[in-house]
């Protein structure tokens, strides 16, 4: 019987996990025919199937899962030292994976990583402006500024700053929901809420959904055509052209921001690079998700 391949026995794991050699392929960075070649490969080598194949997908034979469970075990140790290695480089240079939600970077972070490159010139910084919880055990970044009530418990956090919101709409609207709160005001929601905010409902009774989307810049986009109101981050309301706050409505609380990185990397000098200009940001520009009056936390 020959070995099996490294990459074979990682698709092997991958279409295990997600159940189609299209998700495996995705998961990979392949196309789903080198996933379906890998797994040949690797029954070819060891003479037998490891998947039953159906037209709605892969489903594994219990050789598959054994392969998949020490799969797992062999990967988390590769992460883990490519994590420890990667935390002993002491150059100012090489790869750096940064990630922050994209409106965030859009808004406010695209000239700190600017005067980041300019500074670091020998480092290749990646940015990847995402809302999704990207794995840093796995080292899908390096980096991540987060907005959240509950990051990540295993990984090093700093809270950078609290933040507060506010209800924003067109002058039109906003002005008419002041000056008569019976009137009946339209509202945007996220997808998942089921309905405003209370301190809402206590000012305007008459308050009718209009549409619920699942994406703050859309959200934003449809508030801007008139759609309604929303809430939003404070740090968002110098990139919304168009809008204004409801001035009848308090602040409220908002998710604060944090900054994560894994243990392995505490000592990095390049993360530490880039955690140092964010944290003197932060510090400086704590008033845009805070509002004036507020007083930031920064630990």
């Amino acid at each position: 019987m020959a070995n099996l391949n490294w990459e074979d026995i990682r698709s092997i794991l991958a279409v295990v996990q997600l159940g189609s050699l299209s998700k495996a392929g995705m998961h990979l960075g392949v196309n789903y025919t080198t996933v379906s070649r890998r797994i040949q490969r690797a029954e070819d080598a060891l003479g037998h199937p490891l998947f039953e194949r159906h037209p709605e997908g892969y489903v594994p034979l219990p050789e598959a899962h054994e392969i998949a469970h020490t799969a797992e075990r062999m990967e988390h140790e590769e992460f883990s030292l490519m994590r420890r290695l990667a935390g002993k480089q002491s150059a100012l240079s090489g790869s750096l994976t940064f990630t922050a939600p994209q409106l965030l970077i859009q808004s406010h972070l695209a000239p700190v990583l600017a005067e980041f490159t300019s500074r670091y010139p020998e480092i290749d910084l990646k940015v990847k402006a995402s809302y999704d919880i990207l794995d840093l055990s796995r080292r899908e970044a390096d980096l991540a500024l987060r907005i959240s009530h509950e990051p990540q418990g295993h990984l090093i956090g700093r809270r950078l700053c609290d933040q507060r919101s506010a209800f924003f709409g067109t002058p039109e609207i906003s002005q008419a929901a002041a000056f008569d709160h019976k009137a009946q005001v339209e509202w945007l929601l996220f997808i998942h809420q089921d309905t405003v905010p209370e301190i809402v409902q206590t000012v305007h009774p008459n308050v009718r959904i209009r549409a619920r989307l699942d994406d703050m810049g859309s959200l934003m986009a449809a508030a801007q055509a008139g759609m309604g109101v929303l809430r939003m981050p404070l740090f968002l309301e110098a990139a919304c052209a168009g809008l204004v706050r409801l001035p009848h409505l308090p602040l409220t609380p908002y998710a604060p921001v944090w900054l994560l990185n894994h243990e392995d990397l505490q000592q990095s000098p390049k993360v530490n690079a880039l955690k140092e200009m964010l944290i003197a940001w932060f510090r400086q520009n704590s008033q845009v998700f805070q509002g004036n009056s507020a007083t930031a936390v920064v630990l």
